[in-house]
């Protein structure tokens, strides 16, 4: 029996071996090199088991605290970080600066009520006469407030030449409808400020002001506020294309039961908002537009990675969480996470330095060169750790280093993109209470009532106000107001 060449006998020793045994022996030694085969797949089998279970375990330990996830999605095992107790008392300190509610100006008061005293409480002898510094409280009170209806009466006559019949033109900007300007905007201002459901709405005006409306008329009401404000969120959108600096983020939406997401675009006086069924960089193309060339601060989300590393300033804060992953891994990997976190702690401490002006922007940049040469060194250890994801998560961030200290260099630029998380929980809360838009109508609404409520905030005016004016315009054919800040406001801000 030939022997196989993989049987480590001599071939002299194999000749004189007897049949019987040589068949033994080859039928053992395959038998061998299959279950040799048979382990080999079972360990690569645990191996990818371990891997699996591993991130598992990692997937089940997200909270906000290491993650993107929001505080509202954290299991009641994880607790909320509070501050450690400082043994004072509970309330304002001594000496701390009291934010009481200040008293108006007595011409802008609607009553002055005098209250003066009639007779001396010692002796009973009748008083006269006024106190140059009397003490002054104030009370508000809401007047009963009842709708003004308005009826028009509009007649046909018979001219007494030629009994021709002819009906009179409404006035100009009588509105089509049941409903006046300030109604329609209380609505819209209901629904997109402050999220109330079209049944609460209807219940608040009739138990507020006196104003019966069918739950249908709510939504009629809703859209036709939404194409009066279209142009101006336009021009806001255009706006937001020209500026130095944008923060971007995006949100789960749904949009007709189907899977979408809402952006936003945050900038100094102008915040805009899209919802798209695309999370990809033709949305984040759309926002800013071909021509910008500007800063963008965002996550490390690949839709924004079509930009250069210098238009770029990606959000410490998501790195701080991943920091946090990192120190929850335990290992090699909790050590590279703990020098990173260090770091990050030193960072902010100078940057609230810099924006508190007790430190110089100088100083700042000549203290960064450090710590940046320090970061670059854990990132480099943690992409050679054994830890797979710690290794996958540092390289990822080297390769976006440039982008990393744009804030350093670039006045006006924030180290994390918290100002467009911000912008985006309104749209959190309200996908949550009405599982999103059931049409792209709605959408249109969300998208032109989160632009013009977040604007109009960071630019301190009046919401209510605004949203009338322009449903006044849009029934006389006239333009709309801007969305866009007053220059005078811009040079004033430092």
């Amino acid at each position: 029996m030939q022997k196989p060449p993989q049987i480590p006998v001599a071939e002299r020793d194999w000749q004189r071996t007897p049949i019987a045994v040589q068949a033994l022996v080859v039928s053992l030694w395959e038998q061998v090199q299959q279950l040799g085969r048979v382990v080999e797949q079972q360990a690569a089998r645990m191996a990818t088991l371990e891997a699996e279970v591993a991130r598992l375990q990692e997937q089940l330990g997200k909270t906000s605290r290491n993650s993107s996830r929001p505080p509202s999605s954290d299991p009641p095992a994880v607790t909320p970080r509070r501050r450690s107790a400082s043994g004072r008392a509970p309330g304002g300190q001594p000496g701390h600066e009291g934010h009481g509610r200040s008293l108006l100006p007595v011409e802008q008061v609607d009553q002055v009520v005098p209250v003066k005293p009639t007779r001396c409480r010692q002796c009973g002898t009748a008083l006269s006469g006024t106190d140059a510094h009397p003490q002054r409280h104030q009370v508000t009170e809401l007047p009963p407030v009842r709708a003004q209806v308005t009826e028009y009466q509009r007649h046909t006559l018979r001219c007494p030449h030629c009994e021709t019949l002819t009906e009179a033109d409404w006035p100009e900007g009588v509105p089509p409808g049941a409903f006046g300007p300030r109604v329609q905007a209380l609505v819209s201002l209901l629904s997109g400020a402050y999220r109330l459901s079209k049944r609460q709405i209807h219940a608040l005006l009739a138990d507020g002001f006196g104003v019966e409306l069918a739950v249908g008329t709510v939504s009629q009401l809703e859209q036709a506020t939404s194409a009066a404000v279209a142009a101006p969120v336009a021009v806001a959108g255009a706006y937001v294309q020209q500026q130095e600096v944008a923060n971007l983020d995006e949100t789960g939406w749904k949009e007709a039961r189907r899977r979408a997401w809402l952006w936003t675009a945050v900038t100094a006086w102008v915040t805009v908002f899209v919802i798209h069924a695309s999370r990809g960089s033709k949305v984040v193309r759309q926002l800013l537009g071909a021509a910008f060339h500007g800063v963008v601060g965002s996550d490390r989300w690949s839709a924004y990675s079509y930009l250069s590393l210098k238009q770029r300033q990606v959000c410490w804060s998501h790195l701080a969480r991943e920091f946090e992953a990192m120190v929850d891994r335990g290992g090699e990997s909790a050590q590279i996470g703990k020098l990173l976190q260090g770091r990050v702690e030193q960072m902010f401490a100078w940057w609230h330095r810099v924006r508190d002006g007790t430190l110089k922007r100088s100083s700042f940049q000549v203290y960064m060169v450090q710590l940046k040469a320090q970061v670059r060194l854990y990132l480099w250890s943690g992409q050679h750790c054994a830890h797979p994801q710690t290794a996958s998560t540092c390289g990822e961030i080297l390769r976006v280093e440039a982008a990393l200290w744009t804030f350093v260099s670039q006045e006006g630029v924030e180290p994390t993109n918290n100002a467009a998380e911000r912008a985006l929980r309104h749209g959190v809360l309200w996908r949550k209470s009405s599982f999103g838009t059931h049409s792209a109508t709605g959408s249109r609404f969300v998208e032109r009532m989160m632009t013009v409520v977040a604007s109009l905030r960071q630019q301190k005016r009046d919401v209510l106000e605004y949203l009338t004016q322009a449903i006044q315009a849009d029934l006389l054919g006239q333009a709309p107001p801007s969305l866009l800040p007053d220059p005078k406001l811009c040079a004033a801000r430092p």
